[in-house]
């Protein structure tokens, strides 16, 4: 899969949970946008869902980034599908190939509404 640029179609922001002092001798913790980066949004495969089912996970998309990519597990990808509709995927883990042309990112889609 060379040139993997030429197929990440969508802008999705990252959002992280961030923890940060309170001013008070306390922290709390937030969920702030630390990127935007682009990326295609694929279903998974068969054998991919079956796994995911016999695991427990909640695997329903595949994302995939550009290798370098700031994107970790328990992050949430936000952007919007084709037809304007806001998404959000919760990150499950990130993987590479043996050779680093592109990160994937197995997500759950935890929100799909229309906007307006």
């Amino acid at each position: 899969m060379r040139g993997i640029g030429r197929h990440l179609n969508r802008r999705l922001e990252v959002w992280r949970e961030t923890t940060t002092d309170d001013g008070a001798g306390g922290q709390e913790t937030i969920v702030a946008k630390v990127a935007t980066v682009r990326g295609k949004v694929d279903q998974p495969s068969p054998t991919e869902r079956l796994i995911a089912q016999q695991s427990g996970s909640r695997h329903s998309h595949n994302i995939y980034l550009a290798p370098r990519a700031n994107v970790r597990r328990g992050d949430e990808l936000r952007g919007t599908d084709a037809l304007g509709n806001a998404q959000r995927f919760r990150v499950q883990s990130v993987v590479q190939p043996s050779t680093p042309v592109y990160s994937k990112a197995l997500v759950e889609l935890t929100q799909s509404q229309p906007e307006g």
